[in-house]
Parts: structure tokens; sequence; C-alpha cells
């Protein structure tokens, strides 16, 4: 895949008091490009429980591929680049939610747990240029594989 019209991937998930951290994180890396750091904090939750903010920020673009390539993985595809318009916003971030039960087993599909934000390139910066870029990458991605 030559260029990546994205100028990075944030992805995020929490771990919960009653969650084990080394499966949260495992969930994580399914996304993730070997030995990746991920970044922890430390919050505490409405009834004074502690949650631990898992998060990583993809910049380099070898990286960005690997992430983009996971995404390949999903049997709603198709759905996915159809949508593309509800899920690429005003400030041309493309968000998308994972399964984290799913990602802990390898696997990618999308529900609840692990949230995906990328920052769309596009000139100008405007949310029809940002769906339209972020279409040709996926489509892209879906005629390498």
């Amino acid at each position: 895949m030559p260029q990546i019209p994205l100028h990075y991937v944030d992805l995020r998930t929490f771990c919960y008091a009653t969650e084990d951290e080394k499966r949260v994180e495992q969930a994580l890396r399914t996304f993730l490009p070997e030995e990746f750091e991920i970044d922890r904090a430390e919050s505490e939750g409405h009834y004074g429980d502690r949650i631990l903010v898992l998060s990583a920020r993809v910049e380099k673009a070898d990286d960005v591929r690997h992430v983009l390539s996971r995404l390949a993985d999903l049997e709603t595809f198709d759905q996915l680049i159809d949508e593309l318009d509800e899920r690429v916003t005003e400030n041309t971030e493309l968000f998308l939610r994972f399964d984290k039960q799913a990602a802990f087993e390898g696997a990618v599909r999308l529900g609840d747990g692990i949230t995906f934000r990328a920052k769309v390139e596009a000139y100008p910066a405007k949310k029809e240029q940002a769906v339209e870029n972020a279409r040709a990458v996926l489509e892209r991605l879906r005629d390498e594989e």
C-alpha cells in the first residue's frame, strides 16, 4: 500500500476492576505492531473503583499500515466502507469501536470496548474530502486482500 492518508491512529480501552489487565492489554495488542508501547493511566469510577485506561497512538506509516491491515479482517468490511459518511466527523476523524472480547481472542469485530480514532488527511480539511480519502485507502486495502 503506497501512501497512507492518515496522520495517526489512536486506540484506547478501559480495564475495569473486574477485568484482568493482561487480558485487556492482549485485546488491544490485537491491533498493534509487536512490542508497541501502550500508555497506562489510572482513573477512578463513579463508586471509587479503579479504572485503568490503556491507549496507544500509532503515527509511523508502517505502524499505521499494520493497524489498517487488521481492519481487513472485519467480516463487515464492505459495510464499514458504506458507513464512512456516518463514521467520519466534521473534524476529519474516523471513529470505530471494536469488540474487546473478540479482540482478546485475536478476532476483529465491530462492537464495544476498544475505540479506534484516526485523523484522516484532507486538503481542504472538510468532511467530504476525508470520507473520500478514507474510502480510497479502505478500498485499496480490501483489493489487496
